[in-house]
């Protein structure tokens, strides 16, 4: 009991584990992805800060120029032209028309620059531009040139520290951060809650339950209750339900052979005491001369010497394999009848009994293997006539032998093989198609034929059932196995 509770307080703490190892990832992701996406936007988003910026520095160095050119002999007093330059925030201004050129100086001292040209600038170039500024010192001087939109034709060229545009682009920058973040929280989170809600949950539910099933699969209660979905998760739960099921009825099916093969045990070994008794009374009943009891009593021996044989074999579906086939080439034609007088055939008014074979037909076979298939096959039939209100039909048997496989079909015209038996007609337990049937007679048919390299199988199912058996003589089963060992 304690390494039970162990083990279900330890497979929880994995799946507990598991889950919130998930849902962590999946929000860490989301929020890396979010942000990744903002990364990609603020890059260009910067770098086109950076050029409006400059373009309006143009722009009010052009407007300065106009004032250098309505100055008489195009000269500005020291103290106006200082002011320009003041409001435009540039250190030196020169715009060139298509026929002339007006310049307007400030600088003391020939600075060494950085030159930028707009007008041929690339986006690349451009993003390049921009994130360098982030690097560059604060007192850089650079040169930059351009054409303004409100004035085309016209080419400014002016000279100015970057201080002021770096400080407008960390400015910008931190206000796109703290955006991007406030973004990428809200994004993330309604991300992560609809991933949660249509991923996240129901995987931990189908974990759960896995556990869960796991712990007691016999348990019908265990099983899952898919849900109405049609994506894969529920196509998931469908078919994990579906499994369940199946490895459900399997493990009930296994406890229950193993406590019938339990039961047969103990009920044959006082069964076989049993017909060893009646054994001794046919002995008695074998010295009567009366001749319908001499044409009865080598039947009824047979009949006991073969219960006996199953009883010492416990040859049971439940408990124990059957024992390897006997073979020996013997007639049909006798075990056929055998089977017919076993079972009370014909049953005048009511079942005929129709055996057409191949003139001196044999088969390379265990005779009492084979005389338990057909068994089966015709108490099958018998019972489905009792089943029907008016109980009238046909059962017939034909054989014929094609080179070395002899081919027997077991026909009848009763009312056929159920859709539903027939999903699993040769499985134990799981083609009962009456009630009051076993589901053994079919499975055990099947076990037998398969034993000696044969095949049985269900050939038609119009008007009765008509099944198929092929049986391969010794060589060929043998020359079957030397290939498959090859």
């Amino acid at each position: 009991m304690n390494d039970q509770s162990e083990h279900k307080s330890l497979a929880t703490s994995r799946v507990t584990r598991a889950v919130a190892g998930l849902s962590t990832k999946l929000l860490l992701l989301t929020i890396l992805f979010v942000m990744l996406a903002e990364v990609l936007v603020f890059v260009p988003s910067v770098s086109n800060f950076r050029r409006q910026w400059l373009m309006e520095r143009l722009q009010a160095a052009q407007i300065a120029s106009l004032a250098a050119e309505a100055a008489p002999d195009g000269r500005l007093p020291t103290k106006l032209r200082d002011e320009l330059l003041d409001r435009a925030r540039v250190k030196a201004i020169s715009v060139k028309h298509e026929d002339s050129r007006v310049l307007i100086v400030r600088m003391a001292k020939p600075q060494e620059v950085e030159t930028y040209d707009l007008r041929e600038a690339s986006w690349a170039d451009l993003i390049g531009d921009a994130l360098m500024v982030y690097l560059a010192p604060d007192n850089r001087v650079i040169r930059v040139v351009g054409e303004p939109d409100f004035s085309p034709g016209e080419m400014v060229d002016v000279v100015m520290e970057e201080g002021p545009l770096k400080a407008a682009m960390l400015k910008y920058g931190l206000d796109i951060l703290g955006l991007s973040i406030l973004i990428s929280i809200i994004t993330a989170t309604l991300v992560f809650l609809a991933l949660d809600w249509l991923l996240v949950k129901p995987m931990t539910q189908l974990t759960r339950n896995m556990v869960r099933f796991a712990e007691q699969p016999e348990d019908p209660s265990r099983i899952i209750a898919p849900s109405a979905r049609r994506d894969e998760i529920g196509t998931a739960e469908r078919e994990l339900a579906a499994m369940q099921n199946e490895l459900s009825q399997t493990l009930s099916q296994k406890t229950r052979l193993a406590a019938l093969g339990l039961a047969v045990s103990k009920i044959s070994h006082d069964l076989r005491n049993m017909l060893s008794s009646a054994q001794l009374l046919s002995d008695r009943l074998a010295e009567v001369r009366d001749p319908t009891v001499q044409r009865l009593v080598p039947k009824l021996i047979a009949s006991l010497d073969r219960a006996i044989r199953l009883c010492v074999q416990t040859l049971d579906f439940g408990q124990a394999q059957e024992a390897p086939p006997n073979r020996a080439r013997f007639a049909l034609a006798p075990l056929v009848t055998e089977v017919g007088d076993s079972l009370g055939l014909p049953r005048e008014g009511a079942i005929d009994w129709d055996v057409n074979l191949e003139s001196g037909i044999e088969v390379d076979a265990d005779r009492d293997h084979l005389y338990r298939v057909l068994s089966n096959l015709c108490r099958n039939a018998v019972q489905a006539f009792e089943s029907v209100p008016d109980g009238m039909g046909t059962i017939s048997v034909f054989a014929r032998r094609d080179g070395a496989v002899v081919t027997i079909d077991v026909a009848d015209t009763g009312p056929g093989v159920p859709e539903q038996a027939r999903k699993r007609l040769f499985q134990a337990f799981q083609s009962v198609a009456r009630k009051g049937g076993s589901g053994l007679g079919l499975a055990i048919a099947a076990e037998l034929v398969m034993a000696h390299g044969g095949h049985i199988e269900l050939v038609s199912n119009d008007g009765g059932a008509t099944f198929r058996i092929t049986i391969p003589d010794v060589v060929v089963e043998l020359e079957r196995a030397r290939r498959r060992r090859a």
